[in-house]
Formats: structure tokens, sequence, C-alpha cells
């Protein structure tokens, strides 16, 4: 008996995993949930992060050319093109897959802030993650040193409340190292350099469904390294120009509530 459960258990760890990494994929591509024509589309959350945008740039916060984006589209012979500016190139080789008419590609730096800086006093109570403290699974589990801002403001990755972040090196990156950050001390922390950070503009973007994107095979395996064997790092703009399948908000957060439905029941 004890060696049928030690199977079963077996059997369970091996194909979690893999079964996660399907439905992530199943999610990013529109399949997971239903669409919902009274949702809207994802144009219409683009309107929402410009706006967000143009506020930031308004109160200093954000660089001007923050607001040059590029717009991807669709055309009549079904290729695939993205405009910036007055300029238009092909990109149908680059569309990994086809997404439902309701959403839309963009790139990854076009509606999230990349490595974004925290401004507090010194005396400021922190949180210090070092990788160790972030955990390697489909989820985001994390721990913190509480110290001074004094001590962790230069030389290290800043995040606060509601950022989302991964480890940009290997194994780190392959094992999932990723987490969204929240009820930090005093909403803010700093931690290892080997951190990517992306921070949204407003509340226009799901936290979970991030997490889902960055945890994804379309993300994961088509990654590109550069450094030697022991410490390969994803290659400087990876992550800025990936091609970001965008739902409507509220089916972001149906996908998120799917997913967490289903790994409640695979864990059982």
């Amino acid at each position: 008996m004890k060696n049928h459960i030690a199977n079963l258990n077996n059997l369970k760890h091996e194909l979690f995993p893999k079964l996660k990494k399907s439905i992530l994929q199943e999610a990013i591509q529109g399949k997971l949930v239903p669409q919902i024509e009274e949702e809207g589309t994802a144009q219409e959350l683009l309107e929402q992060i410009k706006t967000e945008k143009e506020k930031l740039v308004k109160e200093g916060k954000l660089k001007k050319s923050a607001l040059t984006d590029s717009i991807i589209y669709k055309s009549d012979d079904n290729k695939y093109f993205e405009k910036i500016g007055k300029t238009v190139i092909d990109v149908t080789d680059e569309i990994p897959f086809e997404i439902p008419v309701t959403w839309q590609w963009v790139r990854t730096k076009d509606i999230f802030q990349i490595n974004p800086k925290n401004i507090a006093e010194d005396n400021c109570i922190s949180a210090f993650i070092p990788m160790e403290k972030i955990c390697a699974t489909y989820g985001s589990e994390f721990s913190y040193d509480k110290v001074q801002w004094k001590t962790i403001k230069t030389g290290y990755t800043h995040f606060a409340d509601g950022d989302v972040a991964f480890a940009k090196i290997t194994p780190c990156f392959q094992n999932r190292k990723s987490a969204i950050f929240h009820n930090l001390p005093n909403g803010i922390g700093a931690g290892t350099t080997e951190l990517k950070v992306l921070r949204q503009f407003g509340e226009t973007i799901n936290r979970w469904y991030l997490l889902f994107f960055l945890e994804s095979p379309y993300f994961i395996d088509e990654a590109t390294f550069k450094g030697t064997a022991n410490q390969q790092r994803i290659t400087s703009g990876y992550l800025e120009n990936k091609l970001f399948p965008l739902p409507p908000l509220q089916e972001q957060n149906r996908i998120e509530n799917h997913i967490k439905a289903i790994a409640s029941i695979m864990k059982g």
C-alpha cells in the first residue's frame, strides 16, 4: 500500500509540471476560456494604457519617448504588420501562433515599465530579497529580510507592491523563479540584480496573467542567452521586444480563476 501511494505521488510530481506547462500555453493562446463579446477588446485596454502613460509623462514620471508605441495589425491578406510612427514592417514571421480576434499582439515594453526605480527616505524599512528567497515554483512564493532603504537603494534591483519579477539567469530562469510582490514593508524593496521587474500602467493588466505568460513555454523555451556556460542570462531586449498576447482585462481575470481552480484540483 505504501509503495502504491509513493508511486502515485511520484506520478503526480512528474505530471503536474507537464500539465501546468500545457495549461499555461493554452491560456496565452486564448484556448483555455471562451471569449465573451460583452467583455470588449484588447484594443480598448490599450487605450487605457495609453491614457495612463500620458498621465505619467505629464507628471514627469515617464519619458515622452514611452508614448511611441508600435501598432501590430493583421492585413486582409493575413499578413501581420507593425507600425512605428510612419514606418511599417512585415512581422508575419514573428507571430508565434494565432490569438482570438478580441486579443491584440503588443511588444512587452509598450505595456509595462521594465525595472522601474523607487524613491524613499534612507531610514525607510524595506524588503531585501536575494535570489534564494524566491521559490522555483509555478506560483508566487517569496520571503524577505527587513532592512533600511539606504542599505539597498544602490547596487540592487528595485521593486514595489504589485510588481511582477522573474530571474533572468540560468538555471533560475528555466526553473521559473518568479513572483508577484505584495505586502512588502512600506510597499517597496530591492534585491538580486539577476531579476527583471515589470510594472503595469494603472490597473490594466492582471498580474497573474502576466506571471502565467512569464512561466509559459512560449516565453521560457524560446529565450536566447548570452554568457559563459555557468552564468548565462537572457539576451538584452528579449523581454522588452517579446510579443505579448493581450486579452481584454475581464478575460484575463477569468483565466486567472480557471488556472487556480485547475491547480487546486491537481494538488488535491
